[in-house]
């Protein structure tokens, strides 16, 4: 089994301010950003306010052989302490993904299920017993 852990900042509208402070501070290089405006709608979804389509989806951060993941939440979900800094857990089959899922959202809290998106085949979050929060990605074969 090959796992790759990356920390994942989680902000609430200040993603694209930390990205810049990122590069500066840690020589960080941006290889991905998407913002919620650019996110493929696949089901007639409710509109976005044009602060909401601003907000960072997902970013993508490399400072020496690092990875640093950086975005921010949707409005609706509010962060609360500690919420700040996931885990993002990458496998690369799905029954990788459900059995370590399963496996934290015991005696844990589902934040998301897992399941299909646009950009993976099972993607999840859950926080585990201990309140460490973890995003489960499967990368596409």
């Amino acid at each position: 089994m090959k796992v790759k852990f990356t920390p994942f900042i989680m902000l609430d509208g200040q993603a694209n301010e930390a990205i810049r402070y990122y590069e500066q501070a840690l020589g960080a290089q941006i290889v991905f950003k998407q913002t919620f405006g650019e996110i493929p709608d696949e089901g007639g979804t409710s509109p976005m306010t044009e602060e909401m389509k601003a907000r960072i989806a997902h970013s993508v951060m490399v400072a020496g052989e690092s990875e640093l993941f950086v975005s921010d939440s949707e409005p609706s979900q509010p962060l609360e302490r500690g919420d700040q800094v996931n885990i993002c857990l990458t496998v690369k089959e799905v029954s990788e993904a459900e059995r370590i899922y399963d496996t934290l959202r015991t005696e844990g809290k589902v934040l998301l299920p897992l399941q299909p998106l646009y950009f993976s085949p099972a993607y999840g979050m859950v926080t585990d017993r201990f309140g460490v929060t973890f995003q489960i990605f499967t990368e596409r074969s």
